[in-house]
């Protein structure tokens, strides 16, 4: 035999794989119970439907009695046997009176769920060997369409999707359960010196106003150009990373205390890039300088004094270009799975791939994915965005909801917005002529009044209140800060 022709790409022998697992016995029991008494399907519908089934006729028996259960029918052998006696599989199987047999082999109602449960097993281990020959079939045929990197996304994917088909918590809770999840947030965030229910952005007055990043939420950070949107998400990357400490939580599962493990998705800007903007915020140097290599004795030590600190952070940075959807969430679950994830940042959103030819649609496509990902995962998302050039139009600069670029979705989907604006970078960009020496003052004082801050307005918050954030911003470490009130300021000495 030719070697190649014997090569089995699987490793399991064809006899085992064409033997899947299943239960008949299980199945006529079960579908004997219904057809018994109806109540049962309502029940056992939240596990499994007809393609659970692995008797393809049991499948049609399970449609046809959903159907006519779901329509306040009756389902009994009786009623069936108008749909089904024409049924060729039925007829090798005895005809209609194989569904008197069922009903005379029917389960105990209270045995319904656990005789539901031990199909949908199988019937998810069938899937999974048949995902496990398709793997390796793709793997097994070289082709130059086929990468070996898409077909392991390709494979995330798949089981992933296989994994979220079976969840049978899920669908209506009570009340009680609800209160009971609302109070235990209360309690951590009453537990929490900072009394945030989220994770903390070390930033406390923009902390103060949304109570920290809450899980499962998307907030979409916006700005125009150099406004520092990137500034601001490797700000927040970097302190609540720097913050991680690690713990057993609330409910008895280890996990982040404080801080937390940070994704990164760096569409714009390599990862060095971005670990260079950390590495100057931490130290203190400017990113110039750091580029260049123009640093004083005193300036590299600290340099590598940071980068030493930034070592043990647990900050993760994926700096792919144009990476589709699809491919974003699998990373992000993958991230999840290996070093665990407590916060993910993408920037920025408009450089993310959908599926759709059409902009709008693409945008709303990637907007509710990244929402799927934040509840899928229970992590707050931070996804960066553009605005329209329609803000440097207006006489005031700051920006407003409908100035979000491409798509009314991404306010839709997002439980946060927040916008950056700097007025120095405009008012900067006014200065009058050298000789006009009035305006030139009035320049002068405006400028000393905005240097160095920064606005973050919250544009909308679902369970919040939205307004205006001041902040600090030192250009050159590009770096968001808390700003000291005047009350903060230390006491002059002629007040003494």
């Amino acid at each position: 035999m030719n070697e190649i022709a014997a090569f089995n790409p699987t490793g399991i022998e064809q006899a085992s794989i064409d033997q899947m697992p299943h239960s008949i016995e299980a199945e006529q029991q079960l579908l004997g119970a219904i057809l018994t008494n109806n109540d049962v399907f309502d029940r056992i519908a939240s596990i499994i439907g007809p393609k659970h089934f692995y008797d393809p006729v049991h499948a049609r028996i399970f449609e046809t009695a959903a159907d006519r259960i779901t329509k306040n029918m009756l389902a009994s052998p009786v009623t069936l046997k108008a749909f089904l006696e024409e049924d060729e599989g039925l007829q090798e199987l005895g005809g209609p009176s194989y569904l008197a047999r069922l009903a005379g082999a029917a389960i105990s109602s209270f045995a319904a769920r656990d005789y539901a449960q031990m199909i949908y097993d199988f019937a998810t281990r069938r899937e999974l060997i048949r995902l496990g020959r398709d793997i390796a079939d793709k793997a097994a045929s070289v082709n130059v369409d086929s990468e070996p990197k898409e077909q392991i996304v390709e494979a995330e994917q798949a089981l992933y999707s296989l994994a979220e088909q079976g969840s049978t918590e899920k669908g209506f809770q009570s009340f009680l359960a609800a209160v009971t999840q609302a109070v235990n947030v209360a309690n951590s965030a009453y537990q929490r010196s900072g009394g945030l229910a989220g994770v903390a952005t070390g930033l406390k007055d923009l902390d103060s106003k949304l109570g920290g990043l809450h899980k499962s939420d998307l907030l979409i950070l916006a700005g125009r150009p150099s406004m520092g949107k990137t500034s601001l998400a490797t700000n927040i990357a970097y302190n609540v990373a720097k913050a991680y400490r690690k713990g057993i939580l609330q409910d008895g599962t280890e996990g982040a205390v404080d801080g937390g493990v940070v994704g990164f998705f760096s569409l714009e800007m390599s990862a060095e890039q971005l670990a260079g903007r950390i590495l100057s915020e931490a130290s203190e140097i400017s990113s110039h300088k750091i580029r260049q290599g123009d640093m004083t004795e005193g300036e590299f030590r600290r340099f590598v004094d940071a980068a030493k600190k930034l070592e043990s952070c647990p900050l993760y940075i994926d700096d792919t270009a144009a990476i589709p959807i699809s491919q974003l969430s699998a990373r992000a679950r993958r991230l999840k799975r290996t070093h665990g994830l407590d916060l993910l940042i993408v920037d920025y959103l408009q450089l993310v791939r959908g599926t759709s030819e059409n902009r709008v649609q693409e945008i709303g496509e990637i907007s509710m994915g990244l929402k799927a990902i934040a509840k899928e995962l229970n992590i707050p998302v931070i996804a960066l965005s553009q605005l329209s050039r329609q803000v440097e139009n207006r006489e005031d600069k700051r920006p407003q909801l409908s100035d979000l670029r491409e798509s009314g979705s991404i306010e839709q989907d997002a439980d946060v917005v927040m916008f950056v604006y700097r007025g120095e970078y405009y008012t900067e960009r006014e200065k009058p002529e050298d000789d006009n020496m009035e305006a030139m003052a009035a320049w002068k004082d405006k400028m000393s009044r905005l240097h160095a801050k920064a606005e973050v307005i919250v544009g909308k918050q679902r369970h919040g209140p939205i307004g205006m954030v001041e902040l600090s911003f030192t250009a050159e470490f590009t770096r968001f800060g808390n700003l000291a009130k005047e009350w903060q300021q230390a006491p002059h000495e002629d007040q003494y």
